[in-house]
């Protein structure tokens, strides 16, 4: 019992963390273009993250609990060594400012401990295609989604005064609120998966399911770490790729509530920070290639690249490390 509290403790740092490090790229854009202050955006959005868990079901929860990988084949201590993975490259990636992905880390560390606990074989082939697919089609989805909202936007737009950007800063507030709700349904399903996997395991791997009191725990914690709010990335998403104005905002916020949304009713756990960097990359290139900062979106692009199968192999190596150590 003492192991799979463990787990739940390394859990909820997890999404405490999670919370933190996407808070930027929720409420940056909003904060940049001046549609909203600071304290207001992040206490707006932790509160709407609060709510997300119990809102659009647990489609993503099961699919990291149950359809990825055999839960009782999991031991408790290799759920813990997945999630100290994914803390610690949580961690760096917020210390460097890069607006890695938190899901990439969970998800490879899942898969480097489950192949040293009990090899490919306890690997569901359908769950990691459903995973690879998401995380890798997702940030294209949110590009060309933001390329052609932005392009739309301007053509609706043309020709109004300059007042219009109030009503796209009014707008801007909403957007924020339908982020962070969007981004609660997805990535506070993560902890609620792997928790409820822990619980699985301790029962020998039956009858998956998740109580309510799981919800509330991950669902509080993500909302603190929202509310507590990730600086140091929220530089890079709301001004590094360049000057974000009301329009932008807007464009890049409703492309990247309409993908994730979407990956929460079908299952799919997506990266928040990809998906509204890329959104954010396809509205700047709407308007001209030359106004992106291609350098930075390539040294963040290389970061999620290399996340899922780094975290996966530190996963699998402090495995095998722990396991011959006992």
């Amino acid at each position: 019992m003492a192991k799979v509290m463990a787990v739940f403790l390394l859990a909820l740092i997890f999404a405490f963390l999670n919370g933190f490090h996407d808070s930027a790229n929720i409420v940056a854009l909003a904060i940049s273009s001046k549609a909203i202050r600071p304290g207001r955006a992040l206490a707006l959005a932790a509160l709407a993250e609060f709510v997300a868990p119990f809102a659009f079901g647990v489609a993503v929860a099961t699919t990291i609990g149950h359809d990825l990988v055999e839960p009782k084949s999991m031991r408790v201590e290799a759920l813990a060594v997945a999630l100290a993975s994914a803390i610690v490259w949580s961690l760096i990636t917020w210390y460097k400012g890069i607006p890695s992905s938190s899901s990439h880390a969970l998800l490879g560390g899942i898969i480097g401990v489950a192949v040293a606990s009990g090899g490919l074989s306890i690997v569901k082939p359908y769950g990691l295609y459903k995973v690879v697919l998401s995380l890798f089609l997702s940030p294209l989805l949110g590009f060309i989604g933001g390329f052609f909202l932005m392009k739309i936007t301007l053509w609706l737009a043309r020709g109004a005064s300059p007042r219009v950007n109030l009503l796209f800063k009014r707008a801007q507030i909403a957007a924020t609120v339908m982020l962070a709700l969007s981004h609660g349904s997805n990535d506070a399903q993560k902890s609620i998966g792997v928790m409820a996997m822990a619980l699985a395991g301790m029962r020998g791997g039956e009858d998956f399911f998740i109580p309510s009191w799981i919800k509330l725990l991950c669902a509080a914690a993500i909302a603190a770490g929202v509310g507590a709010g990730g600086w140091r990335i929220m530089r890079t998403v709301g001004g590094k790729f360049y000057k974000i104005r009301p329009i932008h905002g807007f464009s890049a916020q409703l492309s990247s509530v309409g993908v994730i949304l979407g990956a929460v009713l079908t299952g799919g756990p997506v990266s928040t920070s990809q998906v509204v960097s890329s959104a954010v990359v396809g509205v700047g290139s709407a308007e001209r290639l030359s106004k992106v900062r291609w350098k930075v979106f390539r040294e963040i692009a290389l970061s999620w690249l290399v996340t899922f199968p780094l975290t996966a192999l530190i996963a699998w190596g402090l495995s095998l490390l722990l396991r011959l150590g006992t």
